[in-house]
């Protein structure tokens, strides 16, 4: 079954945030949010287990596509959507193995050879970045710029998600050059109100959404 993706893709990671993960996903869901991925890097397995369960049982009963970062086992104990793996981790079809054939699995992508591979995988969708600087993950890699989504746009027909520092004022240029869809973080986590920052973002890519349709 092929994804849609939502405009937007809110990662939800425990190291931005003070306040349950569970509240958080609350009010992102009240907003609009339809899809969502926990990512805790730190946490201990039980506890991430434990968080991610919440989170689908929350989650998913709305209609929000729920996705677990690095760990295909977790996704699959809890039900989750899918997961979405990094290149450190297990390969997309060793993740597929993991979560079975009807889950999603998404993977993260930072230069072009990296690109070409997971179009090639079976993959359901590819993410891209970082398209700008971003402080939401340590030792980032090299920034690719809108230039490479423009580039990589004609060599697949997977969507594509653009991560790292996108923030609101950026976002529609991030879909005009090729993105599917935007992954947010900071500036949604760090907003003072996280719900009606990412209304801000529904609103403006869905009118982004209309122009480029018309």
């Amino acid at each position: 079954m092929r994804l849609v993706l939502p405009r937007l893709y809110v990662v939800l990671d425990a190291a931005l945030i003070t306040v349950p993960e569970i509240k958080i996903a609350e009010e992102l869901a009240a907003a609009g949010v339809r899809l969502l991925q926990y990512r805790n890097k730190n946490a201990p397995a039980r506890q991430l287990l434990e968080a991610s369960r919440g989170l689908a049982s929350a989650l998913l009963p709305q209609g929000v596509t729920f996705f677990v970062n690095d760990r295909s086992d977790v996704a699959y104990l809890v039900g989750a959507s899918g997961v979405h793996v990094g290149q450190e981790d297990l390969g997309v079809e060793q993740a597929r193995t993991l979560v079975g054939p009807d889950k999603y699995v998404g993977v993260s992508t930072h230069n072009l050879e990296q690109f070409r591979r997971a179009a090639d995988s079976s993959a359901d969708y590819i993410a891209v970045g970082p398209v700008f600087d971003t402080k939401s993950k340590a030792n980032p890699d090299p920034v690719v710029g809108t230039g490479f989504l423009r580039q990589v746009r004609s060599l697949t027909d997977k969507p594509i998600v653009a991560i790292g520092g996108i923030t609101l004022d950026r976002a529609a240029e991030v879909i005009e050059a090729g993105a599917d869809s935007v992954a947010v973080i900071s500036d949604i986590l760090g907003a003072p109100d996280p719900g009606e920052r990412a209304h801000q973002f529904i609103e403006l890519l869905g009118a982004t959404n209309q122009a480029a349709t018309v």
